[in-house]
């Protein structure tokens, strides 16, 4: 569990206080829409046809969908999507955006430590972008295994905790004025979540880890560095900024990663 004074500097009220911009073209955590989701649903689906997962009739679960902009892309790919998130603000938002694009999905408040679903309820569980904002990391994982159903698939990323990481994580992209894109203390390197330490984690849950992917820009450093400038000052929004490059998959894991497990039988 994450201490008082680690947890405190991370500054989750902001999926209160903007919950209602989550999908404007100038809104920070846009950038999940633009230049996440394609990467997450890519790697989604390409584990889904390995595993010969076919969504009709499966039922997906977001844990910490905020305004739902990865649950709508469950959705749409035909699981019966469900999504929780602890902010009534974000899922305001959510539900609203589903009901005008005619998608059916269920929002619930509540956090990833303490699920309402009976045990084996769910064929996947995504948690993208959210176990490096928890209070409690062992029970999150736990409360994910117990929903998920024998030999269902738990899908998931977050940041590593490097040095690299905390350069481009917290400095960059937080911190340096100059090219900083996410407001300051949205993350914090000490509740980053180091490759080995999921890996023991979902072993002690009844999770059988499947591989780790890298997640990087298919652009160069310097354009990159460029973009955030004009990010930065104001030349670009961020949905125009997520749209110049995209996130792929790499063996380079030091930032940022992706996996996935599966339930034991």
């Amino acid at each position: 569990k994450v201490p008082d004074e680690i947890y405190d500097r991370i500054n989750n009220d902001i999926y209160n206080q903007e919950g209602d911009r989550w999908w404007k073209p100038d809104f920070s955590l846009n950038l999940i829409k633009t230049l996440f989701n394609p990467f997450r649903v890519g790697y989604a689906n390409k584990i889904f046809d390995l595993l010969k997962i076919n969504s009709e009739e499966k039922c997906a679960l977001e844990v910490g969908c905020g305004g739902g902009l990865l649950s709508e892309e469950i959705a749409k790919l035909g699981f019966i999507t469900t999504g929780i998130d602890p902010s009534e603000q974000s899922l305001s938002i959510a539900k609203k955006h589903a009901k005008e694009n005619k998608l059916d999905i269920q929002y619930l408040k509540e956090t990833g430590e303490n699920l309402s679903f009976p045990d084996n309820s769910f064929d996947v569980v995504f948690c993208c972008d959210v176990l490096e904002h928890v209070r409690d990391l062992p029970k999150v994982i736990s409360e994910i295994s117990r929903v998920l159903k024998p030999g269902g698939v738990f899908l998931y990323d977050t940041f590593n905790r490097t040095f690299l990481s905390k350069l481009i994580g917290i400095k960059v992209l937080q911190e340096w004025k100059p090219w900083a894109i996410m407001p300051s203390h949205l993350h914090e390197w000490g509740m980053f979540i180091k490759p080995e330490e999921i890996k023991l984690l979902l072993l002690h849950n009844h999770l059988t880890w499947q591989e780790h992917r890298g997640i990087m820009q298919n652009i160069s450093v310097l354009k990159i560095w460029q973009y955030l400038h004009w990010r930065a000052r104001g030349k670009l929004t961020y949905e125009e900024f997520g749209k110049k490059f995209q996130m792929v998959e790499s063996n380079f894991i030091n930032v940022m990663y992706m996996g996935y497990a599966i339930k034991n039988e």
